[in-house]
């Protein structure tokens, strides 16, 4: 076989590529209607199922899920007695954060040293292109060998199991041979990788509550307890002074085994200033794909500009805890719940709230859907040989369908190498990545078809 045909076919459709993923990143489909309007989300929506609809796509739907999103599913039979293949994206994304930091528009894609900058470029619709560029090369060279399956997750970034609780709720709806998740990436750019495991996550609401009301310092200060100096204490208490994440109870010395992350590279490709050590513990791999981490993501406070000398009678942050292959999400966020009730100083008053939960998860990178992949990847990446990687990020999908599906094979591949700066300002997309790894699923469909004759 040859890769030729396939390989042309994507390269002639990579300028239609630009124009439509330019229009997707267009809508602002943050899944937070407290963000961005519920209108920029259902736009999206209505903009991937139009795009199924193109493709011949059958039975195409938006399906309203329990969290008040959509997701998007379609259906493109194969040949008869042809095996049937999930293909997962997302078309929601994470805010931009601070839009002055982006050196270009944020939903406005723009082309920029080589690479394709806006948010949602690499994360994740750029992985919903990645599909639709496959499926076309193949159509155009002898046709899609097998039954295909498409869903288009609308709130994978918020983390609420929107599409789970669905999935759960209509099993035959997903069902597959094998599933592609395009919503992982390359260890780095032109080194073909697949994603052997995913850390898990929670995400916790923390309230401080100390005054009937904000007093002023001079008066009060020194003597009336301040939540905003409460929680600075309490989230300091999740750490400890050399990073390591310290949450009462949760194990933090797990190895990994795989492929190693070199500290030197890890320092570039994270953009740590000089001078600034890492924290924790370990190998780089340890820390970011085998042990849980804790992050701060957001506090309310009083901003700097306008703040006035007054004590907090109130505080609030936002916590997100990685957990790893082998920790239970549900078990940690027990432990960070307790740990923060019992860490809180002063007796402050402390109220919880989760916000988030989802499992962590390993693929069996021995199946056999995995020869397939490694056999595409060879010749979409000539000279370069599959490697397998963590991932430190969250995809909760991934065991929802592992359980309903336990005979399924799971791959993950996409386009999140660490020069996309997923979740960042100037989020981008290496488009010779998308178009490497569209002829590599177009391989991998057509491997997997002729496998499964045998």
């Amino acid at each position: 076989m040859t890769a030729r045909p396939i390989s042309e076919t994507v390269a002639s459709l990579m300028p239609r590529a630009k124009q439509e993923l330019a229009e997707l990143v267009a809508f602002r489909s943050v899944a937070d209607p407290a963000q961005f309007p519920k209108s920029e989300c259902e736009g999206a929506a209505r903009w991937v199922a139009d795009a199924l609809r193109a493709e011949d796509f059958q039975d195409v739907a938006l399906l309203d899920t329990p969290d008040g999103t959509q997701s998007v599913y379609g259906f493109l039979p194969g040949p008869a007695g042809a095996p049937t293949v999930l293909l997962y994206a997302h078309y929601d994304v994470q805010p931009p954060l601070d839009e002055s930091a982006w050196l270009s528009p944020p939903f406005e894609l723009t082309e920029r040293a080589g690479r394709w900058f806006g948010r949602g470029a690499a994360d994740c619709k750029g992985g919903f292109l990645m599909h639709l560029l496959a499926l076309r090369a193949l159509k155009a060279n002898g046709g899609v060998p097998v039954s295909v399956k498409v869903i288009a997750e609308g709130s994978e970034e918020q983390g609420t199991g929107g599409l789970e609780r669905y999935a759960e709720a209509h099993p035959e709806l997903l069902a597959a041979d094998t599933i592609v998740i395009g919503d992982t990436g390359n260890f780095r750019v032109g080194l073909p990788t697949v994603t052997a495991t995913l850390r898990g996550m929670t995400m916790l609401r923390v309230k401080l509550d100390t005054l009937e009301g904000n007093l002023h310092s001079g008066q009060f200060g020194g003597a009336a307890p301040d939540a905003l100096a409460a929680m600075i204490e309490l989230l300091a208490s999740l750490r400890a002074a050399d990073g390591t994440t310290t949450v009462d109870g949760l194990t933090t010395d797990a190895e990994w085994d795989g492929l190693q992350y070199p500290e030197a590279e890890f320092r570039k490709d994270a953009k740590v200033l000089d001078g600034v050590e890492l924290i924790g513990k370990g190998t780089v791999a340890d820390r970011i794909w085998a042990r849980p981490a804790v992050t701060v993501i957001g506090i309310d406070c009083p901003p700097v500009v306008g703040a006035t000398p007054s004590l907090q009678a109130s505080a609030r942050a936002q916590i997100s805890l990685r957990v790893p292959p082998g920790q239970d999400a549900a078990e940690a966020t027990k432990l960070l719940t307790a740990h923060l009730e019992s860490h809180a100083p002063w007796g402050a008053r402390v109220s919880v709230e989760q916000v988030g939960q989802g499992q962590a998860f390993r693929a069996d990178i021995t199946s056999p859907a995995y020869t397939s992949m490694a056999d595409a990847m060879r010749v979409a990446y000539p000279g370069e040989e599959m490697q397998s990687s963590g991932m430190g990020g969250s995809i909760p999908l991934c065991n929802t369908l592992a359980s309903l599906y336990p005979d399924a094979e799971i791959l993950l591949i996409g386009l999140s190498e660490p020069e996309a700066q997923i979740h960042a300002v100037n989020e981008s997309v290496s488009p010779e990545e998308l178009e490497r790894l569209s002829v590599t699923e177009a391989l991998f469909l057509r491997n997997y078809a002729e496998s499964k004759k045998v």
